[in-house]
């Protein structure tokens, strides 16, 4: 009999219309194993706690601050001179991670180009794993497509192994998303042979549309089984866009896939 895919509801997306911990709730009764979230800090950490206790899952992640959202900044951690201020995000992320337990931290690397740019994220990084091990957490770095984010400074799987390897920490991966990665590279089923060792979480989604992942071009049953074939077990992120915002409406896809 074959293993049986594990699921993680991204409610950064999924059940927006309602606080974290009712979302939390939410993904328990519809069948997920997991939850993660983007940028959980207006939410009361106390009640995210107790929704995650009453459930059972577990909150697999969260993102650290993006910096100044209305200037349409997306991560900082590339940005020289912003040194201060990404690092006291890092701090307030790993914080908030620690109160409800989330184990991995994603730091987003900005808008930003050139080596300077790499120095500093790597600089950073390495600040992120080094306090995030003290804590006992995994910091994550992710690869965004040119469409969604153009102009993001990690923009290559191959860019952030030499990021990764550059920091040399242990806690330091690679969130693998396969919808920016068949975007950015194609070719999934290769770039997750190449890229398993270093890869602390992958998420997905429906390409090109970012919907729900059975539609479009990508056939994750082949990509989920080729993951259980090659010995990797933790939960998935569901990290899509549902059709006109009904989560519970889009959920067809899940039980088929498992």
């Amino acid at each position: 009999m074959g293993r049986v895919i594990r699921f993680s509801a991204n409610l950064g997306f999924l059940w927006t219309d309602r606080p974290l911990a009712a979302a939390v709730r939410a993904a328990a009764a519809a069948g997920f194993d997991a939850v993660e979230c983007h940028w959980p800090y207006n939410e009361d950490a106390g009640a995210v706690t107790a929704a995650l206790a009453e459930t059972g899952l577990s909150m697999l992640g969260l993102n650290a601050p993006r910096g100044n959202v209305g200037a349409g900044e997306n991560g900082i951690a590339a940005l020289v001179g912003r040194e201060t201020e990404a690092r006291a995000g890092i701090d307030a992320a790993l914080d908030y991670a620690e109160a409800i337990n989330a184990g991995n931290i994603h730091v987003l690397s900005g808008f930003a180009g050139g080596d300077a740019a790499e120095a500093c994220f790597v600089d950073n990084l390495r600040y992120a794993a080094d306090t995030a091990a003290a804590r006992g957490r995994t910091i994550l770095i992710e690869p965004l497509n040119h469409y969604d984010a153009p102009g993001y400074f990690l923009n290559h799987t191959e860019m952030a192994r030499r990021i990764i390897e550059a920091v040399g920490a242990p806690n330091l991966k690679l969130m693998f998303d396969c919808y920016h990665i068949q975007i950015l590279e194609g070719d999934l089923t290769r770039r997750i042979d190449a890229n398993l060792d270093i890869t602390g979480h992958i998420q997905f989604a429906g390409v090109p549309s970012r919907g729900r992942p059975d539609i479009g071009e990508v056939n994750y049953p082949h990509i989920f089984a080729h993951l259980a074939a090659c010995g990797y077990d933790e939960p998935l992120g569901a990290e899509y866009r549902p059709e006109a915002g009904d989560t519970d409406a889009s959920l067809g896809w899940m039980q088929a896939m498992r």
